[in-house]
This record gives C-alpha cells, structure tokens and sequence, in this order.
C-alpha cells in the first residue's frame, strides 16, 4: 500500500548556497523525518497562490500546518504588535485559505504552533497578540524553559499522547477566543490553551509546540494513520 502524501507548508526566503542568493523554499527538516519515520512520505507546500489551496486539500492525504512567525494581528482585528516581527503576508493569506479548504475536504491536519494559530484564526477566532503583557509573565517565551500541560483524555491529542505532557517551545502569541468549531484539548497551568480540535473532522489537532522535537513522534503516527484511511 502507498505511503501517504503528507504536506508541509513552507518559508519563502531569500537563501543563499554557494556564489547564489535567491528566493527558495524552505522548511527544517524535522517534519519530513518525522512524517517518514511514521509512514509517510512528505512533500512541501509553497506560499503560492490561494487559488490552488484547493487542489492540495483534494490530492494531499494528509497536511502539517508548520511552524513559523507570528500571524498580521490584522487579521484577527487586534493591534499591530511590533515585538511579534514583521508580518509576512503572502505566507498568511496561502495559509488561511489552505487550513479553510483542508477543514472543507476533511483532509487529516495537524497545526504546529504557527499552524495552530493559523487554524485558529481561519475559523473566525483570534489570538493574543503579545502574551507576556497577558499573563504577567516570560516563562511562556523562554527559551528552553519545559512546562507540563495537561490534556483532555477524550480528545485525538489526548488518545495519540495522553493527559498530559512536558513540552519546550518559546511562544509570544497564544489563542484568545476560539474559532468556530474548535476546542480547547490541552492547557498550560495558567490556563493558556496549547491544543485545539475541530468538532466533528476526522483528525484535526492544533498543538502549540512542536512535536517535531525532542523524539517523540506519537503525534506524527497518529496523522499518517488518519491520512491512510
């Protein structure tokens, strides 16, 4: 039987190898191991055009929303947010309509970070824009600091890593309010939500940190399974 086609969105970048500089496509390497080592075969998405969004939810059997910068607070209605980065448009608007026509098609979706807050946002919810000024503290974006959260049991997240996890992943942007159909699946101590579920779709996880680290590759296994149905 075929491996599953999984895709990974992708930076558009300026690279530079050898004498060359010019734009490339670029992702860490990490998801493509990760979708192999669990029975996968990955094949990257570049920001393109939005018109084509549907075509990768009909062919792809499964899609990783990857990590990345933070999202235009534009796009959620909420301040420009200057600490967050400079925004990158043409990555936002690619990946809204992708995340919109991969929920359309019920294609197997995992978000990672980036991806979760895209999910988010693709389904009418928003996110705080600068999450230290939320909560009163840094630890959420400090790096290397590892928190365990907990997970609801009942959910995919939960079935595929169980209640709870140690995870390390530096973060200035959390969910706020929920977009249509989501769930929150998985929480920090303060409350902050690090997973998300879309009621009703097969597999449809958002996660805020990244799986593709540190080993564990459960969350990846539980994607290519759903995609090989």
């Amino acid at each position: 039987m075929p491996r599953p086609l999984i895709g990974v969105t992708a930076y558009l970048e300026a690279a530079r190898w050898g004498d060359w500089v010019r734009e490339a496509v670029l992702s860490p390497p990490a998801y493509a191991r990760e979708i192999e080592k669990a029975g996968g075969i990955a094949v990257l998405v570049p920001p393109m055009s939005a018109a084509v969004t549907g075509d990768y939810a009909r062919r792809l059997s499964g899609l990783v929303l990857a990590g990345g910068g933070a999202l235009d607070p534009s796009l959620y209605g909420a301040a420009p947010e200057s600490r967050a980065g400079a925004a990158q448009p043409h990555r936002d608007r690619f990946e809204l309509a992708l995340a919109r026509a991969a929920v359309r098609e019920r294609l197997p979706l995992l978000a990672v970070s980036r991806g979760m807050h895209v999910l988010n946002v693709s389904q009418g919810g928003s996110l705080i824009p600068w999450l230290p000024d939320e909560v009163g503290h840094d630890r959420h974006s400090a790096p290397g600091h590892a928190h365990t959260i907990q997970v609801s049991v009942s959910s995919n997240l939960g079935k595929a890593i169980g209640d709870h996890a140690e995870v390390t992943a530096p973060h200035h942007q959390a969910v706020k309010r929920l977009g249509t159909g989501l769930l929150a699946v998985a929480w920090a101590d303060d409350q902050i939500v690090e997973g998300v579920e879309l009621q009703g779709h097969p597999f449809c996880v958002g996660v805020q940190w990244h799986p593709e680290r540190g080993g564990d590759n459960r969350l990846f296994e539980a994607l290519v399974q759903a995609a090989g149905r």
